[in-house]
């Protein structure tokens, strides 16, 4: 482990802080670990937050979270999206939803996406004669699967490397438990996002990973959503899990006992974002 004064030196070496943010809790709990450190390392404007955009099936407001987030810390923001449809269209072209073993949505709608733009800051470096050293910075925790528990805190991706980039990936809070990661999010004094009263996870709405009682709850929220993905779950001819259907899933929203405010519109801040419950 690295003294204080080790990781202030050992961040200076990087020319860009990349942060990935969805604006859930574990992003804005890793913004908060880099821009503290960046800061006490002399480097915060070297710092941008990147939202990788999923379009409407993303939580509203997710995108204007990260926003406040960055502003929090007086960082640059930046917004990406896939440049051929969303992943709607991606489940409509494969014929199939993702899941556990074909995470292809995170391929193709964030980790393709962030390749991008790591071009793009490599190329308005200006540097030259040697590659651009660009820090990654994902809130991912080991405590999430055991897929991600065998992750490395801190490893070169050769794979988004090349002539003329060194990339190397950072999980600042790789073995943060939960309740840390919400006692950070509580210190930081930033903005989270609503919707946290009801689910779990700020990642897609509805996504296949979920809990079910996560999903339970984001059918009750979001119904002209459910209802699209019920209706693209006949029109492939697989169901949104191995093991459940999407229709099955608003059957059981349909018979849930409505939670404390759950059958309250979200408070109009989730339209833009901010400025709601923590």
């Amino acid at each position: 482990m690295m003294t204080p004064r080790e990781l202030r030196a050992w961040v200076r070496g990087f020319d860009a802080l990349i942060l990935n943010s969805s604006g859930g809790k574990d992003s804005l709990s890793a913004l908060h670990h880099t821009a503290t450190l960046a800061e006490d390392a002399g480097v915060l404007d070297r710092l941008v937050v990147l939202h990788l955009d999923l379009g409407h099936v993303e939580w509203p407001g997710a995108a204007e979270i990260a926003a406040a987030q960055a502003a929090h810390y007086g960082v640059r923001f930046q917004v990406r999206r896939r440049d051929r449809g969303g992943l709607l269209d991606l489940v409509r072209a494969r014929r199939r939803w993702p899941s556990a073993q074909a995470r292809y949505c995170t391929s193709a709608t964030k980790r393709d996406v962030a390749r991008k733009f790591y071009t793009q800051t490599v190329r308005e470096s200006g540097i030259t004669g040697r590659p651009a050293r660009l820090l990654n910075v994902l809130g991912i925790r080991g405590a999430e699967s055991r897929t991600r528990a065998r992750r490395s805190a801190l490893a070169l991706d050769s794979a988004a490397s090349n002539g003329r980039r060194e990339i190397t990936t950072w999980l600042p809070v790789h073995g943060l438990s939960t309740a840390q990661v919400w006692d950070t999010v509580r210190a930081s004094g930033a903005p989270s996002h609503p919707v946290y009263r009801h689910v779990s996870c700020l990642s897609c709405s509805l996504c296949p990973l979920a809990s079910y009682t996560d999903l339970i709850a984001a059918a009750r929220l979001r119904p002209d959503l459910a209802a699209e993905y019920a209706a693209i779950e006949e029109e492939i001819g697989h169901t949104f899990q191995a093991h459940r259907s999407m229709a099955q899933i608003i059957e059981a929203a349909d018979r849930a006992e409505p939670g404390p405010d759950l059958d309250a519109p979200l408070c109009a801040a989730v339209a833009v974002g901010i400025g709601c419950a923590r």
